[in-house]
């Protein structure tokens, strides 16, 4: 069942059936090179990675990372939606889309659904996101967002510096 929907998309929590997908968009050389390596490598890592990050935060905040399917077949094509993270002070939109969905206007369209809901439904006065240094692709999308560069952070004092935007409601 949907939580969210667009002209050609529809935003679906994540369950166990979608680790073939998510085991698919995690290992994907582009996942790994802007977000990270999660170390999912089996069909049982990527159902514990779905049970231990979005349905745990939908079930603790009411809103998470969705897979992004096209209304017109199901298909996952991607994730997005909005992460609560302890070191950040807002939640914050993030997406991926497989290679094969990129540059269809996919990734705006979701976004764009998730950050209606952040403002109408969730309440919420300002939604951040994190990119890569280097991760123009995601830089490009997040000022199309409205999203405007803050400054460079760390969420953790060893891990690599990141930029942090923020879109104010």
């Amino acid at each position: 069942m949907p939580i969210l929907e667009t002209e050609r998309l529809q935003l679906c929590q994540l369950t166990s059936d979608d680790a073939a997908f998510i085991l698919e968009l995690v290992n994907d050389p582009s996942w790994i090179q802007y977000i990270g390596d999660k170390n999912i490598h089996t069909p049982g890592a990527a159902k514990e990675y779905i049970r231990n990050g979005p349905q745990q935060s939908y079930e603790r905040f009411g809103f998470g990372l969705y897979a992004v399917r096209l209304r017109e077949n199901d298909e996952a094509i991607g994730m997005c939606g909005l992460l609560r993270r302890d070191t950040l002070d807002d939640p914050d939109i993030g997406f991926a889309f497989l290679p094969r969905f990129t540059g269809s206007g996919y990734a705006y369209e979701s976004a764009m659904a998730v950050l209606d809901a952040a403002q109408s439904t969730w309440k919420m006065p300002r939604v951040l996101a994190i990119t890569s240094i280097g991760n123009e692709r995601s830089v490009k999308l997040l000022s199309k967002l409205g999203f405007r560069f803050s400054k460079q952070i760390r969420l953790t004092p060893e891990a690599e510096e990141l930029n942090l935007f923020e879109r104010i409601f």
